[in-house]
């Protein structure tokens, strides 16, 4: 490995710490080298708080060395004011010698602005290092940025023989068929409480009705959202109890009027899954995971607006019922999981950039 690329690994490493309390920013790691030895060393550890950046310059013992060292960091230094002040003219002050970037700012607006900065200051800038991998560790951040919408996560269990749920008409007439196995369950809590919304269309919330909250694993609730064209939901509803808030996307004045519960009106005539998704970028949810139904999903892989999905399938059959959204199971990254394998699937949307 080379040294830069050793440098730059470590910065990756000191990103992924941030996971989770970050958002809506990206993860970033950086270290600052002295001949050859790291003196400084710091992550973006919580939305508006200090940036990586100025945590490295923090954590150095001796600032005298900040002028005869390098800094590495995973993603290209801020040259705006935002909570906090540009980290391109910290570096700058500092009199750093050389930056080291893994990747440019996704954002066309600010993209570059950092580097020509610090260029312009005559700091030595390079860019490039590991830059794949710094695109995957931050590729819900690249997806807002570059698509100005949420990252958007599918995902279903279905049986062996194709079927995600028996065919019912009401939650009274016969329970959900129960395809994920007691491991598999607590993965999907795991997943919700890495997005901030979670989303199922009316016949799930009606049929199975949902809690869609993260009881088997530690961490926030994401905001739930549902698709009720014409008010069917009842206010009793799972989905609307105090645990977590609710966006409901419908078509005109809708009946539930709770604190919790925010209407958003659209028109169903036209493309809802875009005018969804461009709501839920100004409701500030930049990631969301699609739990069902069918037809939902479905909807999300025929108009190729979707950027991950994860496929469970059971070793069960139900003979009959209601079919799997059908999607490619090219390059799919399997894991086995007790009588389950979870398919793990990239967009190629995602991959031309990732």
């Amino acid at each position: 490995m080379r040294i830069d690329e050793k440098f730059m690994h470590r910065c990756l490493q000191l990103a992924q710490k941030g996971e989770g309390f970050t958002k809506p920013n990206p993860m970033v790691g950086a270290v600052i080298v002295h001949n050859g030895k790291i003196i400084g060393e710091g992550y973006h550890r919580q939305f508006g708080e200090a940036h990586a950046e100025v945590n490295a310059v923090r954590s150095v013992k001796n600032p005298a060395l900040l002028s005869s060292s390098a800094m590495y960091v995973s993603l290209e230094p801020c040259a705006h004011h935002g909570k906090t002040p540009p980290c391109a003219e910290l570096i700058i002050e500092k009199k750093i010698s050389k930056v080291v970037i893994a990747v440019s700012d996704p954002n066309p607006k600010v993209s570059g602005k950092g580097i020509e900065m610090m260029r312009n200051a005559g700091i030595d800038v390079a860019v490039g290092v590991l830059e794949n991998e710094a695109e995957e560790l931050n590729r819900v951040f690249f997806v807002n940025q570059l698509y100005n919408r949420p990252y958007v996560i599918l995902k279903w269990a279905q049986s062996a023989d194709g079927f995600i749920d028996y065919n019912r008409s009401s939650a009274e007439e016969k329970a959900p068929a129960q395809i994920s196995n007691q491991l598999t369950h607590s993965i999907v809590h795991k997943f919700r409480t890495q997005v901030q919304g979670i989303m199922v269309g009316t016949n799930t919330a009606l049929l199975d009705n949902p809690k869609l909250t993260t009881r088997k694993w530690f961490g926030n609730n994401p905001t739930r959202i549902v698709i009720d064209k014409n008010g069917k939901i009842p206010s009793n509803a799972a989905i609307f109890n105090d645990d977590a808030n609710v966006i409901v996307f419908t078509q005109s004045d809708y009946p539930v009027k709770k604190s919790t519960v925010k209407p958003i009106i659209i028109d169903f005539s036209k493309d809802t899954n875009q005018q969804i998704l461009k709501h839920l970028y100004a409701e500030r949810i930049y990631s969301v995971i699609v739990e069902g139904g069918a037809r939902l999903l479905s909807s999300f892989i025929e108009k190729n607006l979707w950027d991950e999905a994860y496929v469970e399938i059971s070793s069960k059959k139900l003979v009959s019922g209601v079919k799997a959204p059908e999607i490619s199971m090219d390059n799919a990254i399997i894991k086995k999981y007790l009588d389950s394998s979870q398919h793990h699937l990239k967009n190629k949307i995602t991959q031309n950039f990732l």
